[in-house]
């Protein structure tokens, strides 16, 4: 008996070119391209062209208000009751009030003694301020040290206590609030927190507390970050042009018009009865202090941010933790954003243009959108219309835009303008790794609840720039030297995928687009392999 043959039934045009397969992808191509590619590409441009002007118009936004404060608006002194505590003879140290310090810590051997020493040397009355170092390190040797410069301090007649725990429940969070605990803290009205990197200058207390003092809805002071390590190679210099656009701009408007935006977690100072009526410290995010700004705000509490009240601290130098640090940064506020927007929304003690621009200007655009539109429509959609000339973009989404865009976030470091076109490809790469984590934090996947602390190499401690150089060097951990660790697999791909398009674009292209594409290409493949941080 013979055995039937399976048949197949394949149209004439295919079937004589089988044996073409690259032929054949190009058929099944022509066949789908039409009805499912072309009407997909289309609505993915209408929709990042929403999410550009939507950034667009919130650029602008903040750009002619910050105008408009730094010609017309008062100085903070002005605009609140501001008057400064002075020393008095007679009285004694008893007209300045109690102040806690907290010093969170994480095997930080590098840096403990910059933020202790700094703590220690503020101008405040000693019987008048509580120094708290909570150290969560897991290294006996390191806790041995920072515990013996805690007793060396104390010698010298300062108030410090060094507090430990038996876990590392809540991170960061939760040696906040178990600090908060403590029996003698009662005795105090407000809380300055500072990373173990930061170096406040000794005025800040008397620069910052009178505003509290003299303002009873006022809940909390945020100072502004300086960085001492911001020169020491390409990837420092690329998060000062971020951060100065963040304090520049973002934190003065927010403060300006609504008293209201996301407290960074150190370097402010907090009035403890409003932490304590927002519910205290949860560890439900790993953004613990904007989740706590914004309860705090929903209580009605107003903040002030001091542009020119500072504390200095130190940047990432390594691409690995600076991708740990960026994909906390932007997991925690999808992810907030998430469990809190139908509280803000039914909230009844905040007004309605605050809660408008909480959900929308706060949350939705910067937090979200901002990372979403960045990665879609310039590492995806437009280079997928090169291999789709059918669809079209319009020049005006395409380049006008993104150049008043990044003109309007330039403001914030002028001395780095040079590096702008740089820091663009380079905001296009880690646009991927944001949107990766926001993605997470909005459907609460693996990683939402991932806590790396950041680590530091200790150059703000040394004020020779050489010494510090040949420190980073010695500090820097052996493994980053391996090929295999340093590699990130997804950057490499969309290196692959943009050379390609940057290809096709050169050989059929009519737009030029290949010239970018190859420029991104390059950045995507520095990253790819990890070699950011050695760029000086």
């Amino acid at each position: 008996m013979v055995e039937s043959q399976p048949k197949f039934f394949i149209p004439e045009s295919i079937h004589g070119v089988s044996t073409d397969l690259a032929a054949q992808v190009q058929m099944i191509w022509d066949v789908i391209k039409a009805p499912l590619v072309v009407p997909m590409l289309n609505v993915g441009v209408v929709i990042c062209l929403v999410m550009a002007l939507m950034l667009f118009c919130e650029r602008l936004y903040m750009g002619i208000v910050i105008i408009l404060v730094k010609l017309f608006w008062k100085k903070p002194e002005q605009r609140y009751k501001y008057e400064p505590i002075q020393d008095d003879v007679e009285v004694g140290s008893s007209n300045f009030p109690v102040v806690l310090i907290q010093i969170p810590m994480f095997n930080e051997k590098e840096v403990y003694k910059v933020s202790i020493g700094a703590a220690c040397g503020l101008s405040w009355p000693s019987d008048r301020l509580v120094i708290q170092v909570l150290d969560d390190s897991t290294d006996p040797a390191i806790k041995q040290l920072v515990e013996m410069e805690c007793q060396r301090w104390a010698s010298k007649g300062l108030n410090i206590t060094y507090q430990i725990r038996e876990n590392r429940t809540g991170y960061k969070a939760g040696a906040l609030k178990e600090g908060l605990k403590r029996s003698y803290v009662k005795h105090c009205e407000y809380v300055a927190i500072f990373d173990a990197d930061f170096r406040p200058e000794p005025d800040f207390l008397r620069r910052a507390i009178p505003f509290l003092v003299g303002n009873p809805d006022i809940a909390l002071v945020q100072a502004r970050w300086r960085f001492v390590n911001s020169d020491e190679c390409l990837l420092t210099r690329m998060q000062e042009m971020s951060l100065d656009y963040h304090f520049t701009v973002e934190q003065e408007v927010g403060s300006a018009t609504h008293a209201f935006f996301g407290f960074n977690g150190t370097a402010g100072v907090w009035r403890i009865a409003a932490i304590n009526e927002a519910g205290g410290w949860k560890d439900r995010t790993t953004v613990e202090d904007m989740d706590l700004a914004v309860r705090a705000s929903l209580r009605g509490w107003k903040f002030i941010y001091l542009g020119d009240l500072q504390a200095k601290s130190e940047l990432p130098s390594t691409l690995r933790a600076f991708r740990f640090q960026q994909h906390r940064w932007s997991c925690g506020p999808a992810n907030l954003f998430r469990k809190m927007v139908m509280e803000i929304v039914k909230n009844k003690k905040v007004r309605f243009w605050k809660k408008v621009y909480v959900i929308y200007s706060f949350f939705f655009v910067r937090k979200i959108i901002a990372h979403m539109v960045t990665f879609f429509f310039y590492c995806v959609v437009l280079p997928l219309t090169i291999l789709v000339p059918e669809v079209h973009v319009p020049i005006w989404g395409a380049v006008y835009i993104p150049s008043i865009i990044t003109i309007l976030n330039s403001v914030g470091t002028p001395r780095s303008i040079h590096l702008l076109f740089y820091w663009i490809l380079f905001e296009n790469v880690m646009s991927l790794h944001r949107t990766k984590a926001t993605l997470i934090g909005l459907f609460e996947a693996g990683r939402v609840n991932e806590w790396v602390v950041t680590e530091k190499l200790g150059d703000s401690v040394n004020n020779n720039k050489k010494d510090a150089a040949k420190k980073t060097n010695v500090k820097a951990p052996k493994k980053r030297s391996k090929i295999i660790e340093r590699l990130n697999l997804l950057e490499l791909g969309f290196a692959v995928f943009l050379f390609i398009c940057g290809c096709y674009d050169f050989v059929h292209g009519k737009n030029n687009y290949f010239i970018y594409l190859f420029l991104q290409t390059i950045s995507f493949s520095i990253v790819g392999f990890g070699y950011v941080g050695t760029i000086v």
